[in-house]
């Protein structure tokens, strides 16, 4: 009894720190067992047998396997390691590929993939196809067509028989009435070479009616030089009174385009009175921009409308194309002559033309129109089946094949793929290609080199074979699953370059 006192004594008067250390013991030891207890279970489970019949080999084997890691932005680069892209610092992503044969700018996908991207394949083939160039342009006057009604002498106009521009004339038609004293002096000097001409005699001799005679006829001539006719001419000799007027005649049919004078109006010699245009045939000027200049040639037949005469369609050839090109619209100027003899089309009249080319092997012009024979050079229209000269100038005729046509045959057709199955980054072209013999759709990415555009097809010069089988729709999906895999796609070039954390 005096025990339990004194224990009971004991425990009241122990101080509070030897309380609490044996508490916090008591702690202590709880969280080590349950620590320990804890690390059991875990490393129980973790070296548990699997069920599931999972192969553990072929894991360790696929973790010890060496793993590239690559830019999901620049797939060029390459290391051994993960860390940070050196050229826009993302965290870089492994490289996986699901099987052993897919190369770098390769990629497969199941049929329901397919399906689902709606991919459309087109063979690449030999065929000859037509570029349209289509241009815009305006009627303007036949300039070898225009002439002008000038005064061949100085002197007054008494008289306009034109009133007013718009006026159709005749060859021949009179024109203007012109007051000339210069003219006047010399019709008095044919009347003195006249009367003497007349006065010579038998008995003189042969060197005085020579030159009596000489001077007469180039009194005639002289009058011929300053715009009378030979009929005028003889009237002034007939009547031996000198004309106080001359009366000017139009030098062509056609339409009085300007009229520059005015009646009771001084005029010197070469001052332009009138201008008179033949409408019977009109130029056509339209503009070509640069980039189709490669499809036209000289020659070539033009199918083009008027604003005036909606659905009907009129003809021409290509006559003329500008040497210089305008730097402000980067255009080039063409002519073509046009028949107008119904005088339905007008200098002025909007137009819109299209030249439609057949394009052989290397972008060459084919018309099987005008292969195999011979064109002037000055003048279209004139297109013979042998060598000659041409009705118009005289000058000899050139062969077709000089201006870049070709003859139409198999061997020259060009290898072509559809417009839409190259896409283009403006500094190179790439192409989706299925692979044939493969157990999934596989597709390749190629570069390509490309021809000019013709129609709804590219020519295509190196990259692709006859028979190959390029995507035509679908080709941005299949890229952009290929830069999500981190591998080549259309922003890579065909050389790639492992780049070192270093560089």
């Amino acid at each position: 009894m005096k025990w339990k006192h004194l224990k009971v004594d004991s425990i009241r008067n122990s101080t509070p720190k030897a309380r609490f250390g044996r508490a916090g013991l008591k702690l202590i030891l709880i969280i080590i067992v349950a620590f320990v207890v804890g690390y059991a279970v875990r490393g129980f489970r973790v070296s548990a047998p699997a069920d599931n019949g999972h192969d553990h080999a072929s894991d360790a084997g696929r973790s010890e396997a060496p793993q590239w890691w690559t830019c999901s932005m620049h797939p060029q680069i390459h290391q051994p390691k993960q860390g940070k892209c050196p050229i826009c610092f993302m965290d870089l992503i492994p490289v996986t590929s699901e099987s052993g044969d897919i190369g770098e700018r390769q990629i497969s996908f199941s049929q329901a993939a397919i399906k689902l991207m709606e991919v459309e394949t087109t063979p690449v083939e030999r065929k000859f196809v037509e570029a349209e160039i289509r241009m815009v342009g305006k009627v303007d006057y036949d300039e070898t067509r225009v002439k002008n009604v000038t005064a061949w002498v100085p002197g007054r106009i008494n008289r306009l028989y034109v009133d007013f521009t718009g006026i159709t004339v005749s060859k021949g038609d009179h024109m203007v009435d012109l007051y000339s004293p210069e003219l006047i002096s010399a019709q008095a000097e044919l009347l003195q070479a006249l009367k003497a001409a007349g006065n010579v005699k038998t008995s003189t001799s042969e060197m005085v009616t020579r030159t009596t005679l000489a001077t007469l006829e180039a009194s005639r001539e002289k009058l011929r030089l300053l715009g009378l006719s030979d009929e005028q001419i003889g009237k002034i000799e007939s009547s031996g009174k000198p004309v106080t007027h001359i009366t000017i005649y139009s030098p062509m049919g056609g339409v009085v385009i300007h009229k520059n004078a005015a009646e009771g109006l001084y005029v010197n010699t070469g001052t332009p009175i009138y201008q008179v245009a033949d409408l019977s045939r009109l130029w056509v000027k339209l503009d070509a921009y640069e980039s189709d200049l490669s499809w036209i040639r000289y020659g070539q037949n033009v199918e083009f409308a008027a604003e005036a005469y909606s659905g009907e369609v009129f003809k021409g050839k290509i006559s003329f194309i500008d040497p210089v090109l305008n730097d402000k619209t980067r255009t080039v100027k063409l002519r073509m002559n046009v028949d107008n003899g119904d005088g339905r089309l007008k200098p002025g009249m909007f137009v819109r033309a299209t030249v439609r080319s057949g394009v052989a092997m290397g972008g060459r012009i084919m018309d099987p129109d005008m292969a195999g024979k011979w064109i002037c050079p000055m003048h279209p229209a004139v297109v013979k089946t042998e060598a000659a000269s041409c009705d118009i100038c005289g000058m000899d005729l050139v062969i077709t094949e000089s201006l870049g046509y070709v003859v139409d045959t198999p061997n020259e057709a060009p290898l072509v793929i559809p417009a839409s199955a190259p896409l283009i980054t403006g500094v190179r072209a790439v192409v989706y290609v299925r692979l044939p013999d493969k157990e999934k759709p596989t597709f390749e990415g190629r570069q390509v080199t490309l021809g000019p555009r013709a129609g709804e097809h590219y020519l295509v010069k190196e990259g692709l074979t006859e028979g190959e089988l390029v995507v035509t729709k679908g080709n941005f999906k299949i890229d952009s699953a290929l830069q999500i895999q981190a591998k080549p796609s259309m922003m890579s070039a065909e050389v790639i370059k492992t780049i070192s954390a270093h560089e």
